[in-house]
C-alpha cells in the first residue's frame, strides 16, 4: 500500500463517529436481531431516584432490576452465564417497563402491570418472591409475618434470604419486608434506596 492509501485510510478511521449514525446503526441491528430470532436477552438502563436501573428481559418477561451498585457489566455477565450469551441492548423492548417505574416514581402506580420472568430464583425463594407484591403499597411486613404468608413459620432467615437475593427488586417489592423490631435489614440496593422507596410509597 502507497503512502497516500496509508493517509486516506489513516483519515477515515481517525473521523469522528456521527452519533445519530451510530444509532441508527444499532436501532437496525437491533430490528434485525428481534426479527431473526437472535436475542434471548434485551436490556437496558434507566435513571431512577436510586440511582441506574438495569432492566433486562427474555421473551418470557421481566427477568432482571439491578442497581448500580451491584455492577452493571457483572450483572450481564451472570445473565450470559445464566441464561443466555444473546443479549442485545434493546431500550425499545423494555420501555413498558422503563414507562411503569417512571410511573411508580412520580407515585401515579402503585402496582406493576407487568410480565415477570422468575426463572433466576428456584423452589422457597421463588415461591416468597411470588407472594411479596401481595404487600400493598405504602404497607409492610416483618420478616417473621412474610414466612407466615407463604406458608412456613420457621423459614424467617429462609425468607430474608429470598429477599436478599430478589432479581426484580421495585417491582417485586422486597423493600416493604422489615425486621420484627421495625428496622430496615438488608437491602441488595443499600439501606438508602430501601429508604427512599420506603419514603416514597409513605408519602403517596
Amino acid at each position: 500500500m502507497n503512502d497516500t492509501n496509508t493517509d486516506e485510510t489513516l483519515a477515515v478511521l481517525s473521523a469522528p463517529i456521527d452519533p445519530e449514525k451510530l444509532a441508527m446503526l444499532h436501532r437496525r441491528l437491533e430490528a434485525e436481531a428481534e426479527a431473526e430470532g437472535l436475542v434471548d436477552v434485551a436490556y437496558t438502563t434507566v435513571d431512577s431516584p436510586v440511582g441506574e436501573l438495569l432492566l433486562a428481559a427474555t421473551p418470557k418477561g421481566l427477568i432482571r432490576v439491578a442497581f448500580a451498585v451491584e455492577d452493571h457489566d457483572r450483572v450481564l455477565e451472570s445473565l450470559a452465564a445464566q441464561v443466555s450469551s444473546r443479549i442485545l441492548r434493546s431500550p425499545q423492548r423494555l420501555d413498558p417497563v422503563a414507562r411503569e417505574l417512571a410511573e411508580y416514581f412520580d407515585r401515579k402506580r402503585t402496582v406493576f402491570d407487568l410480565t415477570l420472568d422468575l426463572s433466576l430464583s428456584r423452589g422457597f425463594r421463588q415461591l416468597v418472591q411470588r407472594h411479596l407484591p401481595e404487600i400493598g403499597y405504602g404497607r409492610t411486613l416483618s420478616y417473621r409475618e412474610m414466612a407466615e404468608l407463604v406458608g412456613n413459620p420457621k423459614a424467617v432467615r429462609a425468607v430474608g434470604t429470598a429477599c436478599a437475593t430478589n432479581p426484580l427488586p421495585v417491582v417485586v417489592p422486597c423493600h416493604r419486608v422489615l425486621r420484627t423490631d421495625g428496622s430496615l435489614g438488608g437491602y441488595l440496593g443499600g439501606l438508602e434506596a430501601k429508604t427512599t422507596l420506603l419514603a416514597l410509597e409513605a408519602a403517596a
